[in-house]
């Protein structure tokens, strides 16, 4: 068994150049990152030289038992597998996604799913699945292929909740958000479909008491919802404007008490107050580097809920801010020699 205890703290990125790659970064007790190495990914990424190339929450994951890392290669239709070392990767598997443009993963119960966007109508926009097996290779799960709620449905985002039970995927061209269940052998059941309350659905949290939040690309906002055990969603926040731009992606402290946006945009970063009964309280927004350019994308934040990161995308750096007592970020450092594409990078992932 890996054991966890002798692992480094680490943090990793994906360049989605042509020849894909995951950048490794080793971070320090205090925060701070250091280059460690990059590794070939097996797949393609797209090369678009563009902030937010995939249009997605999601596609660079740790498993829950911290042995694998998992990300998409949409250039190629394809999911990569790695086993975690103790401050290295080591490639295990590279397969096919299940359909076109993969962009967002989530993995509960040693199972794996993802959403391909599709290419309609050759290819529709669907959620599959895959099988974690002890040394990371993937296996196709029978039944668990399900289409989202249109062909060209958009899908920005996938998660799980905690106990296994339920997929929730955000829909951005068609406002909805799609809720599945997960049958006791991985197989889905097909999706009850919920209006997003505002236009945009994109990052989503899954809580541990049923409650998911959502960001709201369109309106600039996020909302949170109570998901009922038949899979439809009480509206409890709706539609908390932060006055920004490009609201698209959420990272959640452990203990579920704060969420923050990234808002791609206007260059900022919007702290909300996630209240006991899950409703949403806006706080504050501050730049994620002091030019307000970098255009921040998918954030993730330490297990201890100590340090936030996100990529700011239109720079290809990593700010790294200090979360105190209150959820107020203390900017502590801008990393900038990242080896990631100066435009061009996704997804985000801290161990």
């Amino acid at each position: 068994m890996h054991c966890i205890d002798n692992q480094y703290n680490m943090l990793f990125s994906m360049t989605n150049e042509l020849e894909n790659k995951v950048v490794v970064f080793l971070r320090r007790s205090d925060g701070f990152l250091s280059y460690q190495k990059v590794y070939k990914t097996g797949g393609k990424g797209t090369g678009a030289q563009i902030v937010d190339p995939l249009g997605s929450q999601g596609s660079i994951v740790i498993s829950r038992d911290k042995r694998f890392l998992f990300l998409v290669n949409a250039g190629s239709n394809e999911i990569s597998s790695f086993r975690i070392n103790q401050t290295d990767l080591t490639l295990v598997d590279v397969i096919p996604s299940g359909g076109i443009f993969p962009n967002s993963l989530t993995e509960v119960n040693h199972n794996l799913y993802v959403t391909n966007s599709g290419n309609s109508p050759q290819a529709p926009s669907n959620v599959s699945g895959f099988h974690i097996d002890f040394y990371g290779h993937l296996r196709p799960l029978k039944g668990s292929k399900r289409l989202l709620s249109s062909n060209t449905a958009g899908s920005r985002c996938i998660v799980a909740s905690s106990n296994g039970s339920k997929l929730a995927v955000s829909e951005n061209v068609t406002n909805n958000i799609s809720i599945y269940k997960i049958n006791d052998d991985g197989s889905l059941s097909n999706p009850v479909v919920n209006p997003s309350n505002g236009a945009g659905p994109f990052g989503s949290s899954y809580l541990h008491n049923n409650i998911l939040v959502v960001a709201e690309v369109t309106i600039n906002a996020m909302s949170s919802y109570y998901v009922q055990r038949n899979r439809v969603l009480d509206v409890i926040s709706a539609s908390v404007l932060n006055n920004q731009t490009a609201t698209c992606w959420i990272s959640v402290t452990p203990d579920e008490r704060y969420a923050y946006t990234s808002n791609a945009g206007s260059g900022t970063l919007t702290r909300y107050r996630i209240n006991e009964n899950g409703s949403l309280t806006i706080i504050e927004s501050i730049p994620s580097t002091p030019s307000m350019t970098g255009g921040p994308i998918d954030s993730s934040i330490d297990r201890e809920g100590q340090n936030f990161y996100v990529l700011n995308g239109q720079e290809g750096s990593i700010s790294i801010f200090r979360i105190k007592e209150n959820g107020h970020l203390t900017l502590l450092q801008i990393y900038q020699n990242t080896r990631l594409p100066h435009v061009g990078a996704q997804g985000l992932a801290v161990l």
